[in-house]
């Protein structure tokens, strides 16, 4: 028996096999394209989810060498906020607009303008911000308003997917969070924010908890994949409530830091709590009945790989020669450079930023520059200002009251123990990696398993999942490190205005 996880990124989709006793037997991955047809722009066509989603299932099952009928259950997860527009014939209208999409900071001014800051945050726990669903729809309808008034059904990426495997709507609590458009605290669609912004409700599929069974395979997608017609398939979650269960991010007083493109500080939470300034994100948990916060960096492992492609020339190229991963050269670099780099910070904002600063004309840089600094120095002060950056959503978990006692790592940058030392040392807590390492992927094999076998997903997390490695902070380093982040917490205040001078000139400039 076989629980097939599904992960629909934003380059590619990820598919694993977990058998029942939560082993990881194959997976299997499929790239598609990003659209980028202006700056600040991202968008994709749904179409190539589903048929890369396909293709990527039939090459699990031939990788594992196993039939679609030992499938006993599907799980979905994948990126969140991005808007599917479909009409009534269930054809996509446009291509979906993704989480990294810029365009609507004018839409997110104008819907806190028309519900009131206040009471957006009393009624969904969280704010307008650009990367989620509800500003796209308001400026489809204000920018395209003949795909507007095509648009009959509006569903997030993964869902388009199961659509596809089922022909059933539905969404999953912890990713509707995301829309701006739940009412978190008592997990159902919003009332009042729908008709303040004057969105349909009949758009909005019926809504389901993680590890619920909300469809069956088809026999059409049966043949497109290879699955047995039947299967069932659960309704999965966001990509950030799958990748906390996928480490064990299932009960109080854990957290987790993943280090993808993006990064995300994630604490599970008994009970919904806002933050009143809506600093950190109030999200429904993939764990039934159960919630959690989040602060997210827009560009942790992106402003490393930003670094790896501009100046790793030399890297790049003795990774080739070697069979090697760049970044272990790159890491190894930094970890020759002094902690604290002589005196050198970066500011990692290179797409903006979300917590705790909600601003898309942040921009990055790095401040302390002088002549003693080598591509050692600047490579480790790349790394030590994500973390800075993540420790900044950890204060506002922190502030709320929630005790951590231990930090979960995940993601390409957890492979490195010099990074994690590094987490330990700025953040002041024990970091530990488990055996699991296909984060989202995972969390929807063991939600697609609780579904099925009827099994809690805190139980089942509980028996699979285990610590492999732990890395405790050094108390010096922890106190020389203070005396860096106190500093870089005053950086954005004080740079702000720039920021935004600079985003503004730029744009008048590309516009001439």
């Amino acid at each position: 028996m076989f629980f097939l996880g599904i992960d629909l990124g934003t380059s590619a989709v990820k598919c694993i096999l977990v058998n029942d006793r939560g082993e990881v037997k194959a997976s299997a991955s499929e790239e598609y394209p990003l659209l980028q047809p202006q700056p600040g722009w991202a968008e994709q066509h749904p179409e190539d989810w589903w048929k890369g989603t396909a293709g990527c299932i039939r090459k699990l099952l031939e990788k594992a060498g196993i039939t679609g009928a030992e499938v006993a259950g599907v799980g979905l997860s994948g990126q969140m906020h991005g808007s599917v527009f479909l009409d009534k014939e269930l054809n996509v209208v446009r291509p979906a607009l993704l989480w990294c999409d810029q365009r609507t900071g004018a839409e997110c001014e104008w819907i806190e303008e028309t519900i009131g800051k206040e009471e957006l945050g009393r009624l969904t726990g969280n704010k307008a911000l650009t990367g989620f669903t509800a500003p796209k729809v308001i400026w489809l309808r204000s920018r395209e308003p003949q795909n507007f008034e095509r648009t009959a059904h509006l569903l997030l990426p993964k869902d388009y997917v199961r659509l596809q495997l089922t022909g059933e709507f539905g969404m999953d609590m912890a990713d509707a969070s995301g829309t701006l458009l739940l009412d978190v605290a008592n997990r159902r669609w919003s009332e009042e924010v729908l008709g303040k912004l004057g969105i349909p409700a009949s758009w909005l599929p019926p809504l389901f908890e993680s590890s619920d069974i909300a469809g069956t395979v088809l026999p059409a997608a049966a043949e497109l994949t290879g699955l047995a017609p039947g299967t069932p398939v659960v309704a999965g979650g966001g990509d950030q409530a799958c990748g906390a269960v996928g480490v064990g991010v299932v009960r109080s007083g854990i957290a987790s830091v993943a280090l993808g493109t993006s990064g995300v500080v994630f604490v599970h939470d008994d009970t919904y709590q806002a933050d009143e300034e809506c600093r950190l994100h109030s999200f429904c948990h993939g764990v039934p009945g159960n919630w959690h916060r989040m602060g997210v960096m827009l560009a942790a492992g992106g402003s490393f790989q930003w670094w790896k492609n501009h100046f790793a020339y030399e890297e790049l190229q003795r990774a080739e020669q070697e069979g090697r991963d760049v970044y272990e050269y790159l890491t190894e670099l930094a970890a020759s450079a002094p902690l604290g780099s002589e005196g050198l910070l970066f500011l990692p904002y290179l797409t903006g930023e979300r917590t705790p600063h909600p601003d898309p004309k942040a921009r990055g840089g790095f401040i302390g520059l002088n002549l003693r600094h080598g591509k050692a120095h600047l490579t480790r002060a790349v790394l030590e200002g994500i973390t800075f950056g993540l420790r900044d959503s950890m204060e506002l978990i922190k502030e709320s009251g929630i005790a951590i006692t231990e930090l979960r790592v995940n993601g390409g940058g957890a492979r490195s123990r010099f990074w994690r030392q590094m987490i330990a040392d700025i953040f002041g807590y024990p970091v530990v990696t488990v055996n699991s390492t296909d984060g989202p992927a995972y969390g929807a094999a063991v939600m697609a398993a609780s579904g099925v076998l009827k099994r809690e997903i805190p139980d089942l997390c509980e028996e699979w999942i285990r610590v492999e490695d732990r890395v405790e902070p050094i108390a010096a380093n922890q106190e020389r490190y203070q005396a860096y982040y106190d500093i870089y917490r005053t950086l954005y205040g004080t740079l702000k205005t720039s920021f935004h001078q600079l985003s503004d000139l730029a744009a008048a400039e590309g516009r001439s």
